[in-house]
């Protein structure tokens, strides 16, 4: 979409737009898609959001089964639930500015404008954390080290830029501030691809990937009482093996073995003599 938006302007000989400041000759995003291309921006932007969101329903359920990496607390559920409330925020934000295009609705249009910054904002905020989480349980498997960073990357990045597009559009500097929004939404495209890595584990067999449902349960029966378990199994398994196994075993050994010869060699007639 940002590409299809950027090539119509540069190939239509970058026309300045109505919804333009004075002096600007870089355009917002929303400069361009306010125009004749609003239709694509509109489903785009949508197609855009809506498929991120589906990818972070995706991954609670693959979560959830075992397929990805189980979360180890019920903490980690609530982050990643609220890392999704916050993504659906933001898809809404985005769809609803570019229906509500700064040509007829400037307000209503800035004010989308930062719902959708800050809802994506925090949902990467949360499933940063989450992931932070699992990697502190999973430290041998690198690839949930590497997502967080990227998605810690990606926090540090946008808010630092979304702080300087508003410093910008303060100070009345519209063609930086173009630019930077521009870079913003790149950044955020890159966001949305860096979740294709965060799949990987759940193509591999059932079993080689993250410790899986094994891993896991062995935690839970640690966490939730897991010693209680194994004495259990010491006291029902290797007791009854020693009582049932070694007592049987050694009684029945003196008893068939030793016993039954020391029967036989009683009854034996004593030796004759020549």
């Amino acid at each position: 979409m940002l590409l299809a938006l950027l090539l119509t302007w540069i190939l239509e000989g970058k026309p300045r737009y109505t919804t333009m400041q004075d002096g600007q000759t870089v355009p917002y995003i929303s400069d361009v898609g306010a125009d004749k291309l609003k239709p694509l921006f509109i489903a785009m932007g949508a197609f855009v959001v809506v498929t991120l969101d589906i990818s972070f329903l995706a991954e609670r359920w693959l979560r959830h089964t075992g397929k990805l990496f189980r979360n180890t607390s019920t903490f980690q559920k609530v982050l990643s639930i609220l890392s999704i409330i916050s993504a659906i925020v933001g898809a809404a934000g985005l769809i609803l500015l570019s229906i509500f295009d700064t040509k007829h609705h400037p307000r209503m249009h800035n004010v989308f404008l930062a719902l959708f910054i800050g809802g994506y904002i925090f949902s990467a905020v949360f499933i940063c954390w989450e992931y932070q989480r699992l990697g502190v349980h999973f430290r041998e498997h690198s690839i949930l080290r590497t997502s967080f960073y990227v998605k810690l990357v990606f926090i540090l990045l946008e808010v630092a830029l979304a702080i300087a597009f508003g410093v910008l559009n303060r100070k009345k500097m519209w063609n930086n501030a173009a630019i930077v929004e521009w870079v913003i939404a790149l950044v955020y495209t890159f966001y949305v691809l860096s979740f294709f890595m965060d799949f990987i584990p759940a193509a591999t067999p059932a079993g080689h990937h993250a410790g899986g449902p094994q891993i896991e349960e062995a935690m839970s029966e640690a966490e939730d009482g897991g010693r209680a378990g194994s004495g259990q199994y010491l006291t029902t398994g290797h007791g009854r093996y020693y009582e049932n196994g070694a007592a049987n075993g050694h009684n029945n050994g003196y008893t068939n073995g030793y016993g039954n010869m020391y029967a036989n060699t009683q009854r034996q007639p004593p030796p004759r003599r020549f």
